[in-house]
């Protein structure tokens, strides 16, 4: 089966994709803004909601995935307080000047994790050498689902790279999570041409496709139709 990644940003999203078939939410707040860090009363809340498993982004502003001192003091409180959530995994990004892979940063949060798995989310589409930077990834035994749209505004821009992304990663513990661009009825014919085994939604299952809007559990019911009759 493949995997469905919902974004929430309330409980009654949580709760709407959950109804709807999602298999994982990924939480945030500030959905205009790419996602920024939720706060810990909506992590527990929405913990306390579902039975799905609830992956919590951090990421303190928007205004790029390069992060000075300050930023990440930010960054490992948070996640040293989310550990204590009930969330399942922390979902971060983080690049250093060259476009690289901010690997001593990424250190530090996994250390700050204590134990919780990481999906690295689409900073890495900023990167200056995707593949590279996937493959510095999967170095690292706690990053578990890389997020990517290829590199493109929209994924369904970048099919053979995706494509190409999970031939690089077949055989390894971590999974590309495919998103950004997604529509109810191009998302299954994509994952058969690519190989994905999870896809990440978030204004293409919300009312109206708008991220302004709320979940629309029907919308979600029928990605989740389509992914499972591979339509």
């Amino acid at each position: 089966m493949i995997l469905l990644e919902v974004i929430a940003t309330t409980v009654s999203d949580a709760r709407a994709a959950e109804r709807g078939g999602a298999n994982r939410l990924e939480l945030i707040t500030a959905m205009g803004e790419g996602g920024l860090t939720p706060s810990i009363g909506l992590i527990e809340s929405v913990v306390e909601a579902v039975r799905i498993p609830v992956n919590v982004i951090v990421r303190p502003h928007s205004r790029s995935f390069v992060y000075d001192a300050d930023d990440f003091a930010v960054i490992e409180r948070d996640v040293r307080a989310m550990a204590k959530t009930g969330a399942n995994a922390i979902v971060v990004g983080m690049l250093n000047a060259h476009g690289d892979v901010d690997t001593e940063a990424l250190e530090r949060v996994i250390d700050a994790a204590d134990g919780l798995p990481l999906t690295f989310h689409r900073a890495i589409d900023e990167a200056r050498d995707l593949p590279a930077a996937f493959e510095t990834l999967l170095r690292f035994d706690a990053v578990t689902n890389v997020l990517t749209s290829g590199g493109k505004p929209s994924v369904l821009e970048a099919g053979p790279v995706i494509k190409a992304l999970v031939a690089q990663a077949a055989g390894t513990h971590c999974t590309v999570l495919a998103g950004a661009g997604f529509t109810v009825d191009a998302v299954a014919p994509f994952a058969a041409a690519t190989g994905v085994k999870a896809v990440h939604f978030g204004s293409g299952v919300r009312v109206h496709g708008k991220g302004s809007e709320p979940v629309d559990e029907l919308r979600v019911a029928r990605v989740r139709a389509l992914l499972d009759a591979g339509e």
